[in-house]
């Protein structure tokens, strides 16, 4: 709903609903009175019941008016029906209500028998409505007088007419306060979030959200103020990515990259100053040289790969993998290395043709080769020994590379998966690497949508898992229906 129409039918409420309002209090008002009886009967009802107990107390017990605290509820009671006591003894007055004393009260009253069902005048505005006389047991005279004001029903009209106006006026008042609160509330208070989100943007605040309480004009602004802060916190969060990467690569490359630069200076300076004064000597140099140049192109590969993967800059080519022959494939291909170093593959227990997840095959080859080689790396045995095997549980194929070698600490093992972390403290590269396999594992893994962690002893060896999701049945059923289709 526009503005503009909320103007219009905000006014047209501020005439038609105090209208109404007033109609249904009236209704209500009449309803009451009719259903609850006219105050008007009841005032009479609950005089004639009070002059009956004046009446009856005069005869039985007429001593009681001598106290006061019975004259002062007679004339509580009194008072509410804007009538008044007064109490005489003899020629003495017992009691009167505070706004009847004066000098010639006395004087003013009928004397004793003289009552009469009559009532009679009592000065300018006040009337006797009720005159009853009484004989005390030690032989006094006593009179009771009840005083009421001349009109008192018109009293009471009158009062039910300011009641009515009352309502009315407070109806108007609640209606147009209420129909103007509302209004402005639709208009200012988004006015207001939108200001506060201004002033958080331009403090640099980015998190602070903007949501629309209205499909209005101010609504749609909201909606697109909204949208260009998220684009804005994406573009700065995005920036700030680049920058804290470009800042981390800049300090790491240029802590792990020294020490091979420092070895290729070494040997090359060596070889100028003629220190290789053999064949064999130059072709040793010459490889070291080589070997620290590989290292080194390795180095910034992996670099440049946790950098996109943590920016999400790297594509995955997703497909079906028979689990079983995707394993071994990995194992014949590194299993010579292994044979190289001392080291025995074995191959426990693989899946058959049941086993079938969806990956890239590349990036979780790169995983498995990254732990192999962390295996091969830190094996201190003679009989180094590392096993595969699978097992399956709650739809996921959990893969374990287990190793006989020097193990991790229990205080380092949460860490090891962080990048650039070297259980060494002093980050020392005699093992090779760059402190980036685990890293880049744990990504490429999340990436698949499964877990890796590790257990180890240490001196005892570490097993790492990878938990990748199985593919479901219908997945199964569609993808060899897709095939059947296709040989035909």
């Amino acid at each position: 709903m526009s503005i503009r129409v909320k103007l219009v039918l905000s006014y047209l409420a501020m005439l038609v609903v105090p209208f109404v309002l007033s109609i249904i209090a009236f209704a209500v008002i009449f309803y009451f009175y009719a259903s609850h009886g006219s105050p008007f009967m009841k005032m009479v009802e609950q005089e004639a019941s009070l002059y009956a107990e004046i009446k009856l107390t005069s005869i039985r017990e007429p001593e009681q008016f001598l106290r006061k605290d019975v004259a002062e509820n007679f004339e509580e009671r009194l008072r509410q029906m804007n009538m008044n006591l007064i109490i005489r003894v003899n020629q003495d007055i017992q009691y009167a209500a505070p706004s009847l004393l004066s000098s010639d009260l006395l004087g003013q009253l009928p004397a004793f028998g003289t009552v009469s069902e009559e009532e009679g005048e009592f000065r300018k505005k006040h009337r006797i409505a009720r005159h009853e006389d009484f004989l005390l047991p030690d032989g006094r005279e006593g009179s009771i007088f009840v005083v009421a004001d001349d009109f008192p029903i018109s009293k009471e009209i009158m009062e039910a007419f300011i009641w009515l106006a009352a309502i009315v006026l407070v109806i108007l008042a609640l209606t147009n306060g209420v129909l103007t609160y509302l209004m402005s509330r639709s208009i200012i208070r988004p006015l207001k979030a939108l200001q506060r989100a201004t002033e958080e943007i331009k403090e640099g605040n980015l998190n602070h959200e903007v949501k629309p309480r209205s499909k209005d004009e101010i609504g749609k602004l909201s909606v697109a103020f909204e949208e260009m802060r998220k684009k804005l916190k994406e573009s700065v969060e995005l920036q700030l990515r680049y920058e804290e990467n470009r800042k981390e690569l800049v300090s790491n490359i240029s802590h792990d990259l020294k020490t091979p630069v420092t070895a290729i200076k070494g040997y090359v300076e060596g070889i100028i100053d003629g220190v290789t004064d053999s064949p064999d000597k130059l072709d040793r140099y010459v490889k070291i040289i080589y070997a620290k140049a590989v290292d080194m192109d390795r180095m910034i590969d992996e670099l440049f790969l946790i950098s996109k993967l943590e920016m999400g800059k790297l594509t995955f080519q997703f497909e079906p993998v028979d689990l079983g022959a995707y394993l071994q494939d990995c194992a014949l291909e590194i299993h010579l290395d292994m044979e190289k170093r001392g080291i025995k593959l074995q191959l426990n227990i693989l899946p058959g043709n049941s086993a079938l997840i969806m990956a890239d095959r590349e990036k979780l080859k790169r995983v498995l080769m990254n732990i192999l080689e962390n295996a091969m790396k830190y094996m201190d045995k003679p009989d180094g020994r590392v096993g595969l095997n699978v097992h399956m549980e709650e739809g996921r194929a959990v893969i374990g590379v287990s190793d006989n070698g020097q193990g991790i600490a229990q205080e380092v093992l949460p860490h090891i998966f962080d990048r650039f972390y070297r259980a060494d403290p002093s980050r020392n590269s005699s093992t090779g690497g760059s402190g980036l396999g685990l890293s880049i594992a744990r990504q490429i893994v999340e990436e698949h949508g499964g877990l890796i962690w590790a257990e180890s002893e240490l001196g005892m060896g570490t097993t790492v898992y990878v938990a990748l999701p199985l593919r479901s049945r219908d997945e199964r059923g569609t993808a060899e229906h897709g095939h059947k289709d296709l040989d035909h």
